[in-house]
């Protein structure tokens, strides 16, 4: 359960958004998401092989 203290004067917007990045850090949608269907842990492993392919390949381009 998250948890967001308004502060004296605060605005609400701003209390909102505080709100949005905890629960973003939390990871619940996308664990939500993942548990939709089903996936084995070969083609998991996979995705995270060309995830990181990816994101090597895009420091190295940034570096150039």
């Amino acid at each position: 359960m998250i948890i967001i203290n308004v502060k004296d004067g605060e605005s609400l917007d701003k209390a909102l958004k505080r709100f949005k990045k905890k629960f973003e850090k939390t990871g619940v949608l996308r664990e939500l998401r993942s548990r939709q269907a089903f996936e084995k842990k070969s083609i998991t492993r996979r995705h995270e092989i060309k995830h990181a392919i990816y994101k090597q390949n895009m420091n190295l381009e940034t570096n150039v």
